[in-house]
């Protein structure tokens, strides 16, 4: 029987996805939707994607699917093909990215999760596909206009850092859970004026708009496709670009830029920069904002002691690390006390 998971070393995918000269796309779609068998569906895409030689990170659950991929583009009617045979994935827009030179994964990975978005809500009358208005890029520019709107950002602090539409509300969180929280309190007595939300590529403004709905909010707006999307239809159709910055990605390339602007610093020396880069020293592995300047004083690490601990041997560096049960901070994104321009929480 075939595996359905990937038995190569992960050192040897990410060399071989480097030294590749083959024409790859990377693209994204999600789709909520009743699936009774997750378990079975994810069997089913793994299967087919591996055989086309499908990359990248993708959810199933019960609510739906949620999937950022690369896929040979000479796949790509092949993929769409086997996509749109399953009926709620027929047509689905598939966002594909705006920078792109196809080195966005290197394995295939397909989940099964409780939500394809943690959001920490446990309503069993909520309807996730009741959802908000869909707003094109013109009718997102036009309405986010209006001071009567309020426009905000539904990603995490991190990406918003880096890139965000003009005159939104960002708030500073660490997840969509904690972002669901912060932005109920905010609204709260602004019930009859325009909320339009947004973020990456849709799928969590969707949910969003579809849980303020279930609040009792009535003129709830979601910009469409997400800031993908948005850049896709501005190009195309000669709008004002409203987006400043780069637009944070979750793969390889881990942003696209949208703009010339750089709205970020340099946690370190505090220089104006909008490069991600993670911590050398893989016991910490801290996501973070550094300039070349400070990687090369650095040796790419967030602090003199993950410096110094990076200088070890390898032999020394695993000594170190033994025993110590979530010692990796990547999910403490930005936040620590040892970047000095960027305050931990």
């Amino acid at each position: 029987m075939k595996k359905l998971h990937n038995q190569i070393d992960r050192k040897v995918l990410i060399e071989r996805m480097k030294q590749s000269d083959e024409e790859r796309m990377t693209l994204s779609f999600y789709q909520y939707a009743h699936i009774k068998s997750p378990s079975f569906f994810r069997d089913f895409l793994y299967s087919n994607w591996d055989e086309m030689r499908v990359y990248g990170r993708t959810y199933v659950s019960n609510e739906g699917i949620n999937a950022q991929i690369s896929l040979p583009t000479a796949e790509f009617e092949n993929f769409k093909k086997q996509l749109f045979s399953v009926t709620f994935l027929d047509g689905i827009r598939l966002n594909v990215a705006v920078e792109d030179d196809g080195k966005s994964f290197y394995k295939l990975k397909i989940k099964i999760r409780e939500k394809i978005v943690a959001d920490g809500l446990n309503d069993e009358t909520f309807d996730v596909t009741n959802i908000g208005k869909h707003l094109s890029a013109a009718e997102f520019n036009e309405l986010t206009s209006q001071d009567d709107t309020i426009l905000i950002d539904m990603r995490n602090h991190y990406e918003s850092e880096v890139g965000h539409f003009k005159g939104a509300v960002t708030p500073d969180v660490d997840t969509f859970r904690e972002e669901i929280e912060v932005v109920t309190e905010m609204l709260e007595g602004k019930e009859d004026q325009n909320i339009v939300m947004y973020c990456t590529g849709g799928i969590r403004c969707e949910k969003a708009s579809a849980w303020f709905k279930h609040q009792g909010y009535e003129n709830v707006h979601q910009l469409e496709g997400g800031i993908i999307e948005y850049t896709r239809q501005v190009n195309e159709e000669g709008l004002e670009n409203r987006f400043i910055g780069k637009n944070f990605v979750f793969d390889e390339r881990r942003a696209e830029r949208i703009s010339d602007d750089v709205i970020a610093i340099c946690h370190q020396c505090g220089e104006a920069c909008d490069e991600h880069t993670n911590c050398s020293n893989v016991a910490c592995n801290l996501l973070f904002i550094q300039c070349e300047k400070c990687k090369t004083e650095m040796n790419n690490c967030c602090s003199n002691t993950c410096k110094e601990t990076h200088a070890l041997p390898i032999e020394d560096q695993k000594e170190l690390r033994k025993g110590k049960l979530n010692s990796n901070k990547i999910f403490k994104k930005g936040r620590s006390e040892a970047l000095k321009f960027k305050s931990s929480r």
